[in-house]
């Protein structure tokens, strides 16, 4: 079987390149999302920022070997992640943070899952060991009308994407292609 009706029957477009066929997936669309906490989805949320995280390398010059140097791989630090939503009744943010402003530190594992326009996850992100650091709440204007919107810091000890979910991911193309 040719791969071109393989991606056909798998729902993937194919686009002509340079190099004959290659792949051209459509790209997640960022408004639409969950966000976990514990089990319990506590969505609604404006934006979500700081997925983020950095590999140190550490450079090392092998004596006699002048024209180039050696890389290699350091720890890897995590970007804060700041959870920014309109301020309602429930005020679950606000808990979690003046607790650990009083030294009652709570570590949380948060879920933040990308859905595609089914609201069916397209991609999970698993963050680890998370606790709030700050809180800003909002700004107030009497002549702005606009939505009270509070965020919270947290920092973690890290993130994982689950190959289960990357496999259910792409299982969904496959799904649709058969339908």
């Amino acid at each position: 079987m040719a791969i071109g009706s393989t991606i056909a029957r798998l729902g993937i477009r194919g686009a002509a390149g340079a190099a004959g066929s290659q792949l051209a997936l459509d790209p997640y669309l960022g408004y639409n999302y969950f966000v976990e906490i514990e089990g319990l989805i506590v969505g609604g949320f404006k934006t979500v920022s700081g997925l983020s995280a950095t590999v140190q390398s550490e450079e090392y010059r092998e004596g006699g070997h002048n024209h180039a140097s050696h890389q290699f791989v350091g720890g890897t630090s995590w970007s804060p992640i700041v959870l920014e939503h309109g301020m309602t009744e429930l005020d679950g943010m606000w808990m979690w943070f003046e607790a650990a402003a009083r030294g009652v530190v709570r570590k949380r594992n948060l879920t933040i899952m990308m859905l595609d326009e089914r609201m069916l996850p397209k991609t999970i992100w698993n963050v680890f060991d998370a606790m709030p650091v700050r809180w800003s709440g909002p700004s107030l204007d009497a002549t702005s009308g606009s939505v009270a919107v509070e965020s919270v810091e947290l920092v973690h000890g890290g993130m994982k994407k689950p190959l289960l979910a990357q496999m259910f991911s792409a299982g969904l193309g496959a799904f649709d292609a058969f339908k």
